[in-house]
């Protein structure tokens, strides 16, 4: 499989694990389920403690283009030209544009909103802590350690990129286009903390990046199909009057920026990802190697079901007992 295995010590193993007793009740469950967390914790933090050897013999510097400079320039120059070429010329253009291709990207546009993604990745993370790892198979536990790595991997970037963009765009106070025609584009009140003044940069545009570029790395090989859909979802900010054309770039160039920093820090320590020569940043699991965890997965959580639906099930006298009524 990979080198992605969050608990690469065995659980057995005593770093800071508890003993496990059995408890009734939810009350008992839960605070089964938190020690569980906590010894899930420790080995976490174990193993990324052991990867940091590794990242300080790794020696491979940033290729141009990804150094903060580079990214730096990069979005001086393309959000300086799209407040001087597109800002002002987009709002009477969008204006103008079919009533039917406005309501088509009012429809899509709130796909790139991060809650979904933070809440469905996070829920995966959380509820896979608090499992008693020496009661699962070795292969079910391969597949979960893969599907965790690049699950926790897509919830920090989309997290951390959106709460970057929350605080710049609260900051710096930048007028939405709705406000066009009485503070134009650049009426800029910093520090004003109204949600009006929120433009700079798209969080929609920051979340949607991020989770491109995450999944543009996981699978390289739908690259293309994910950008053009990644392309879409931002464009729809432009197309529903929420954002100017330097907001939705601000926030791409944001969000691909924590992506690749993001994977870089975990390739060099060969988590979910590698530096391949040549190649840059690569995933270690290949697209069918992810496919073949999430089948395991899925057929786990199917007999883990059916044995909760044989344990709650009520007993049933056998064949050949009689009931005290008939005797």
């Amino acid at each position: 499989m990979s080198e992605t295995n969050v608990s690469e010590t065995k659980p057995d193993s005593g770093i800071c694990q508890e003993h496990d007793e059995t408890e009734t009740g939810w009350r008992g469950r839960l605070r089964a389920a938190g020690r569980r967390l906590r010894a899930n914790a420790c080995l976490l933090k174990a193993n990324l403690g052991r990867r940091n050897g590794r990242a300080r013999r790794t020696s491979d510097p940033l290729p141009p283009g990804h150094r903060p400079q580079d990214l730096l320039a990069i979005l001086l120059l393309t959000v300086g030209i799209a407040v001087i070429a597109l800002d002002r010329a987009s709002y009477p253009w969008i204006h103008a544009m079919p009533r039917e291709y406005t309501a088509f990207f009012r429809a899509i546009t709130d796909i790139g909103k991060s809650h979904w993604i933070l809440w469905t990745t996070g829920l995966f993370l959380l509820g896979t802590m608090t499992i008693d790892w020496r009661h699962v198979s070795w292969r079910t536990r391969k597949a979960m350690t893969l599907v965790w790595t690049y699950c926790a991997f897509i919830f920090f970037t989309v997290a951390a990129s959106g709460v970057i963009a929350l605080v710049l765009k609260w900051c710096l106070g930048r007028p939405r286009p709705k406000l066009f025609e009485t503070v134009g584009p650049l009426g800029f009140d910093f520090l004003a903390f109204n949600i009006s003044y929120t433009s700079f940069p798209s969080g929609h545009a920051t979340s949607v990046a991020a989770l491109a570029a995450s999944l543009c790395l996981i699978f390289p090989s739908w690259l293309w199909l994910i950008a053009v859909c990644g392309f879409w979802l931002i464009f729809s900010r432009i197309m529903v009057g929420a954002h100017y054309p330097s907001d939705v770039i601000a926030g791409t160039l944001l969000g691909i920026s924590v992506v690749l920093w993001t994977a870089r820090y975990m390739a060099v320590r060969r988590l979910g990802f590698a530096i391949v020569p040549g190649k840059g940043i690569r995933p270690i699991a290949s697209g069918r190697s992810l496919g073949r965890a999430l089948s395991t997965l899925g057929r786990a959580a199917v007999r883990a079901g059916a044995r909760k639906e044989a344990r709650l099930a009520p007993s049933r006298p056998k064949d050949n007992e009689t009931h005290s009524d008939d005797r």
